[in-house]
């Protein structure tokens, strides 16, 4: 048994109430490009600041759906890859009890994860900016994968904002209730393929630390929690979860 694996095992094992915190990271190996890496992230092409704040959306959203539409075609052919069906079995097996994650492609749930809290929201659905009706993205996304066109309310005609949090937006107040809550009743906190460079969700691990539980992180680059860490596996989630999954019979 490859000994962090095992550890992290014995860990997950011993705890009472499990959770896990996942990032672009747990993506990227289903095709969904993140945002920071060196060549292929989404931020190296343009000033998040010029598209993906809710002011820039609102002064010119032509210009964000026109940088998102690589990104939504790319997340609506995704598939889960093993580390999503690996926490899932977790889940299952009763050894995981929340997944919190930063990704807004809802793969956690195509997997099979049923314990989720989105806390940059997703893009399963969209808001009307002017009469606030929300829709089912799906009713639009052909369309708009189609021809660009900017998606409208059909009620009244105002542009249409995906449920995904924007630069300047609160992040959802129900997703981050749950995620605070289980950062402070865990035990352990396995972190999967996060950079922990975006607050709040980057606080939660030391605010689940704060209160004795014990840190988990797999991921191919540094954090800075890493000296923090009580199990710390450099390497790629989609190989490392399954082997941790499997280590608990799973």
């Amino acid at each position: 048994m490859h000994e962090p694996i095992g550890r992290a095992a014995q860990l997950l094992r011993s705890a009472t109430h499990a959770i896990a915190l996942t990032g672009a990271g747990l993506s990227t190996p289903s095709g969904i490009p993140d945002f920071r890496s060196a060549e292929t992230g989404l931020w190296n092409r343009v000033n998040p600041l010029e598209v993906a704040t809710i002011y820039a959306f609102r002064e010119d959203p032509a210009r964000f759906f026109n940088w998102i539409r690589p990104l939504a075609v790319s997340i609506r052919t995704a598939r889960p890859n093993p580390a999503h069906l690996a926490l899932a079995q977790l889940e299952q097996a009763g050894l995981l009890r929340l997944v919190i994650t930063q990704n807004i492609d809802g793969l956690h749930q195509r997997a099979g994860s049923a314990n989720v809290a989105e806390v940059h929201g997703h893009i399963r659905e969209a808001t009307c900016l002017h009469c606030y009706h929300v829709v089912s993205v799906e009713d639009h996304l052909e369309q708009f994968l189609a021809d660009g066109r900017v998606p409208r309310c059909p009620r009244c005609g105002g542009i249409l904002k995906p449920n995904a949090t924007l630069f300047g937006e609160a992040l959802p107040a129900q997703a981050m209730r749950v995620a605070l809550q289980a950062a402070r009743k865990c035990d352990v906190m396995l972190i999967a393929g996060s950079s922990l460079e975006v607050a709040p969700a980057a606080n939660l691990p030391e605010l689940a630390q704060a209160h004795q539980a014990r840190l988990i992180i797999i991921n191919l680059g540094e954090t800075h929690l890493d000296h923090w860490a009580d199990v710390l596996i450099r390497g790629d989630v989609a190989d490392i979860l399954p082997r941790l999954a499997g280590c608990l019979g799973c």
